[in-house]
Protein backbone atom coordinates (compact mmCIF):
# COMPACT_ATOMS: atom_id res chain seq x y z
CA UNK A 1 0.00 0.00 0.00
CA UNK A 2 1.49 3.43 -0.95
CA UNK A 3 1.47 6.29 1.14
CA UNK A 4 3.18 7.52 4.41
CA UNK A 5 3.98 4.95 7.84
CA UNK A 6 2.57 6.65 10.99
CA UNK A 7 3.90 5.13 13.81
CA UNK A 8 2.12 5.08 16.93
CA UNK A 9 4.15 3.61 19.23
CA UNK A 10 7.81 1.04 20.12
CA UNK A 11 7.12 -2.06 21.98
CA UNK A 12 8.57 -5.25 22.60
CA UNK A 13 6.99 -8.49 20.21
CA UNK A 14 3.53 -9.29 22.09
CA UNK A 15 1.85 -12.58 21.04
CA UNK A 16 -2.06 -11.37 21.49
CA UNK A 17 -2.91 -10.24 18.26
CA UNK A 18 -5.11 -6.71 18.50
CA UNK A 19 -8.70 -6.78 17.03
CA UNK A 20 -9.42 -7.25 13.62
CA UNK A 21 -11.92 -4.37 13.86
CA UNK A 22 -9.57 -1.82 15.61
CA UNK A 23 -8.82 1.42 13.11
CA UNK A 24 -6.38 4.10 13.73
CA UNK A 25 -5.76 6.95 11.84
CA UNK A 26 -7.29 7.86 8.59
CA UNK A 27 -9.52 4.63 9.18
CA UNK A 28 -6.39 2.43 8.63
CA UNK A 29 -6.22 -1.03 10.50
CA UNK A 30 -2.34 -0.87 12.40
CA UNK A 31 0.32 -2.94 11.51
CA UNK A 32 3.50 -4.19 12.48
CA UNK A 33 6.81 -4.23 11.41
CA UNK A 34 9.30 -5.58 13.26
CA UNK A 35 12.96 -4.72 13.86
CA UNK A 36 15.57 -6.71 15.78
CA UNK A 37 14.05 -7.17 19.31
CA UNK A 38 11.33 -3.81 18.47
CA UNK A 39 8.20 -4.05 16.93
CA UNK A 40 6.89 -0.86 15.67
CA UNK A 41 2.96 -0.29 15.39
CA UNK A 42 2.69 1.63 12.44
CA UNK A 43 -0.02 2.74 9.78
CA UNK A 44 -0.34 4.29 5.91
CA UNK A 45 -1.50 7.58 5.80
CA UNK A 46 -2.06 10.02 2.49
CA UNK A 47 0.41 12.27 1.81
CA UNK A 48 -2.06 14.92 1.22
CA UNK A 49 -2.67 15.26 4.44
CA UNK A 50 0.88 14.18 6.30
CA UNK A 51 3.62 15.11 4.08
CA UNK A 52 5.31 18.38 5.89
CA UNK A 53 3.07 20.65 4.75
CA UNK A 54 -0.64 20.09 4.74
CA UNK A 55 0.56 18.69 8.19
CA UNK A 56 1.82 21.34 9.31
CA UNK A 57 -1.68 22.99 8.38
CA UNK A 58 -3.73 20.51 9.82
CA UNK A 59 -2.08 20.93 12.97
CA UNK A 60 -3.54 24.78 12.96
CA UNK A 61 -7.14 22.62 12.96
CA UNK A 62 -8.64 22.03 16.10
CA UNK A 63 -11.36 19.62 14.59
CA UNK A 64 -9.22 17.23 12.19
CA UNK A 65 -6.55 17.50 15.33
CA UNK A 66 -9.05 15.69 17.67
CA UNK A 67 -9.88 13.46 15.04
CA UNK A 68 -6.37 12.68 14.72
CA UNK A 69 -5.48 12.50 18.29
CA UNK A 70 -8.65 10.08 19.10
CA UNK A 71 -7.92 7.49 16.17
CA UNK A 72 -4.38 7.65 17.42
CA UNK A 73 -5.14 7.41 21.39
CA UNK A 74 -7.84 4.05 19.97
CA UNK A 75 -4.51 2.12 18.74
CA UNK A 76 -2.93 3.16 22.05
CA UNK A 77 -5.03 2.14 23.79
CA UNK A 78 -5.98 -1.30 22.74
CA UNK A 79 -1.78 -1.42 22.81
CA UNK A 80 -2.45 -0.79 26.45
CA UNK A 81 -4.08 -4.05 27.03
CA UNK A 82 -1.64 -6.36 25.58
CA UNK A 83 1.64 -4.97 26.09
CA UNK A 84 3.03 -2.15 27.43
CA UNK A 85 4.05 0.50 24.77
CA UNK A 86 6.56 3.45 24.32
CA UNK A 87 4.16 5.76 22.78
CA UNK A 88 5.30 8.40 20.19
CA UNK A 89 3.96 11.83 19.66
CA UNK A 90 1.32 12.61 17.26
CA UNK A 91 1.74 12.63 13.98
CA UNK A 92 5.44 11.08 13.57
CA UNK A 93 5.60 10.29 10.15
CA UNK A 94 7.92 8.53 8.01
CA UNK A 95 8.58 8.28 3.98
CA UNK A 96 8.13 4.05 4.07
CA UNK A 97 9.02 1.16 6.57
CA UNK A 98 12.54 1.75 5.84
CA UNK A 99 12.53 4.86 7.09
CA UNK A 100 10.65 3.35 10.28
CA UNK A 101 13.38 0.77 10.35
CA UNK A 102 16.04 3.52 10.74
CA UNK A 103 14.64 5.11 13.36
CA UNK A 104 14.60 1.75 15.28
CA UNK A 105 18.12 0.79 14.69
CA UNK A 106 19.50 4.45 15.58
CA UNK A 107 17.49 5.10 18.41
CA UNK A 108 17.13 0.85 19.68
CA UNK A 109 19.62 1.18 23.19
CA UNK A 110 17.33 4.03 24.08
CA UNK A 111 13.97 1.79 23.09
CA UNK A 112 15.05 -1.43 25.11
CA UNK A 113 15.79 0.64 28.09
CA UNK A 114 12.84 2.80 28.46
CA UNK A 115 10.68 -0.50 27.58
CA UNK A 116 12.45 -1.76 30.37
CA UNK A 117 11.34 0.46 32.56
CA UNK A 118 7.82 0.59 31.47
CA UNK A 119 7.26 -3.07 31.22
CA UNK A 120 4.28 -4.29 33.65
CA UNK A 121 3.20 -0.54 34.28
CA UNK A 122 0.90 1.95 33.29
CA UNK A 123 -0.03 5.33 33.93
CA UNK A 124 -2.62 6.75 36.44
CA UNK A 125 -3.43 10.71 36.45
CA UNK A 126 -4.67 12.30 39.65
CA UNK A 127 -6.00 16.16 39.73
CA UNK A 128 -7.52 17.75 42.31
CA UNK A 129 -9.73 21.11 41.80
CA UNK A 130 -11.06 23.41 44.28
CA UNK A 131 -14.49 24.93 44.22
CA UNK A 132 -14.34 28.58 43.25
CA UNK A 133 -15.61 30.68 46.67
CA UNK A 134 -18.32 31.77 43.86
CA UNK A 135 -19.69 28.54 43.15
CA UNK A 136 -19.88 27.60 46.65
CA UNK A 137 -21.81 31.11 47.49
CA UNK A 138 -24.07 30.38 44.21
CA UNK A 139 -24.95 26.42 44.82
CA UNK A 140 -28.14 27.65 46.64
CA UNK A 141 -28.09 30.71 48.95
CA UNK A 142 -29.98 30.51 52.31
CA UNK A 143 -31.84 33.74 50.70
CA UNK A 144 -33.34 31.36 48.17
CA UNK A 145 -34.49 28.24 50.49
CA UNK A 146 -35.90 30.96 52.72
CA UNK A 147 -38.12 32.53 50.10
CA UNK A 148 -39.19 29.12 48.71
CA UNK A 149 -40.04 28.41 52.36
CA UNK A 150 -41.80 31.42 52.68
CA UNK A 151 -43.84 30.90 49.59
CA UNK A 152 -45.34 27.63 51.54
CA UNK A 153 -45.92 28.81 54.48
CA UNK A 154 -47.23 32.93 54.49
CA UNK A 155 -46.24 32.95 58.16
CA UNK A 156 -42.70 32.80 57.76
CA UNK A 157 -40.32 35.59 57.04
CA UNK A 158 -37.40 35.59 55.05
CA UNK A 159 -34.08 36.59 57.37
CA UNK A 160 -32.58 39.49 57.01
CA UNK A 161 -29.54 40.68 54.73
CA UNK A 162 -26.22 40.91 55.51
CA UNK A 163 -25.57 44.50 56.86
CA UNK A 164 -24.24 46.23 54.15
CA UNK A 165 -20.60 48.45 54.71
CA UNK A 166 -21.71 51.85 56.03
CA UNK A 167 -18.53 53.06 55.73
CA UNK A 168 -15.41 52.95 53.42
CA UNK A 169 -13.89 51.21 56.85
CA UNK A 170 -16.31 48.42 57.68
CA UNK A 171 -16.10 47.71 53.06
CA UNK A 172 -12.00 47.27 53.66
CA UNK A 173 -12.50 45.06 56.63
CA UNK A 174 -14.86 43.34 54.59
CA UNK A 175 -12.83 42.68 51.44
CA UNK A 176 -9.69 42.09 53.74
CA UNK A 177 -11.85 39.42 55.48
CA UNK A 178 -13.19 38.11 52.18
CA UNK A 179 -9.39 37.85 51.02
CA UNK A 180 -8.29 36.21 53.62
CA UNK A 181 -10.86 33.54 53.78
CA UNK A 182 -9.98 32.89 50.32
CA UNK A 183 -6.54 32.44 50.61
CA UNK A 184 -6.67 30.02 53.59
CA UNK A 185 -9.30 27.63 51.29
CA UNK A 186 -6.66 28.19 48.33
CA UNK A 187 -3.78 26.97 51.41
CA UNK A 188 -6.32 23.88 52.66
CA UNK A 189 -6.40 22.82 49.26
CA UNK A 190 -2.67 22.71 48.57
CA UNK A 191 -1.87 20.94 51.67
CA UNK A 192 -4.65 18.14 50.67
CA UNK A 193 -3.32 18.05 47.56
CA UNK A 194 0.62 17.39 49.05
CA UNK A 195 -0.50 14.92 51.35
CA UNK A 196 -2.52 13.55 48.64
CA UNK A 197 0.90 12.84 46.57
CA UNK A 198 2.68 12.21 48.88
CA UNK A 199 0.46 9.26 49.95
CA UNK A 200 -0.24 8.28 46.14
CA UNK A 201 3.80 8.59 45.30
CA UNK A 202 4.24 5.35 47.98
CA UNK A 203 2.53 3.28 45.36
CA UNK A 204 4.38 4.28 42.19
CA UNK A 205 7.67 3.96 40.57
CA UNK A 206 8.18 7.42 39.22
CA UNK A 207 5.97 10.44 39.29
CA UNK A 208 5.50 13.30 37.06
CA UNK A 209 3.81 17.01 38.72
CA UNK A 210 2.47 18.88 35.31
CA UNK A 211 1.48 21.86 35.22
CA UNK A 212 -2.15 22.82 36.46
CA UNK A 213 -4.58 23.09 33.61
CA UNK A 214 -5.90 25.99 31.56
CA UNK A 215 -9.16 25.93 33.05
CA UNK A 216 -10.36 27.44 29.92
CA UNK A 217 -9.32 25.14 27.78
CA UNK A 218 -10.25 22.40 29.78
CA UNK A 219 -13.65 23.67 30.74
CA UNK A 220 -13.32 21.95 33.60
CA UNK A 221 -15.19 24.15 37.22
CA UNK A 222 -12.78 24.51 39.89
CA UNK A 223 -9.46 25.71 39.50
CA UNK A 224 -6.62 23.09 39.03
CA UNK A 225 -4.53 22.44 42.49
CA UNK A 226 -2.67 19.33 41.58
CA UNK A 227 -2.56 17.90 38.19
CA UNK A 228 0.06 15.03 38.31
CA UNK A 229 0.88 11.24 36.85
CA UNK A 230 2.31 8.07 38.67
CA UNK A 231 3.85 5.23 37.07
CA UNK A 232 2.23 2.18 38.75
CA UNK A 233 2.95 -1.62 38.51
CA UNK A 234 -0.07 -3.32 36.96
CA UNK A 235 -0.35 -5.45 40.38
CA UNK A 236 -0.55 -2.20 42.51
CA UNK A 237 -2.94 -0.70 40.30
CA UNK A 238 -6.44 -1.87 42.17
CA UNK A 239 -4.59 -1.07 45.84
CA UNK A 240 -4.05 2.56 44.01
CA UNK A 241 -7.32 2.94 42.19
CA UNK A 242 -8.73 2.49 46.04
CA UNK A 243 -6.75 4.69 47.89
CA UNK A 244 -7.88 7.40 45.33
CA UNK A 245 -11.08 6.50 45.81
CA UNK A 246 -10.81 6.74 49.82
CA UNK A 247 -9.34 9.98 49.55
CA UNK A 248 -12.54 11.56 47.27
CA UNK A 249 -14.52 12.74 50.65
CA UNK A 250 -11.56 13.88 52.57
CA UNK A 251 -11.35 17.47 52.21
CA UNK A 252 -15.19 19.19 51.52
CA UNK A 253 -15.00 21.40 48.73
CA UNK A 254 -11.99 19.61 46.33
CA UNK A 255 -12.66 17.50 43.76
CA UNK A 256 -10.24 14.59 43.08
CA UNK A 257 -10.13 13.29 39.63
CA UNK A 258 -8.65 9.74 38.75
CA UNK A 259 -7.79 8.97 35.10
CA UNK A 260 -6.46 5.59 33.24
CA UNK A 261 -4.76 3.21 33.19
CA UNK A 262 -2.86 4.79 30.30
CA UNK A 263 0.01 4.08 28.60
CA UNK A 264 3.04 5.87 29.82
CA UNK A 265 3.03 9.02 28.04
CA UNK A 266 4.54 11.22 30.99
CA UNK A 267 7.39 8.34 31.12
CA UNK A 268 8.24 7.47 28.13
CA UNK A 269 11.09 10.60 27.52
CA UNK A 270 9.43 11.17 24.12
CA UNK A 271 7.83 14.78 25.21
CA UNK A 272 10.99 16.40 24.29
Amino acid sequence: MSGLRYVYAVCRPFGTPLSAQLTGVAGVPPKQLTHHGLVAVVGHVPEEDFAERPLRAHLEDLDWLSATARAHQNVIDALTVVTSPLPLRLATVFLDDSGVRTMMEQREDAFLRTLDRLDGRVEWGVKVYAESPEASENTESPEASETTESSENPDSRPAPSPAKPVSGRDYLRQRRGQHRAHEEKWERAEEFSRRLHETLSGYAEETRIHAPQNAALSHAPGRNVLNAAYLVPRSESEAFVELVDRTKDDSPGLRVELTGPWAAYSFSGEDS
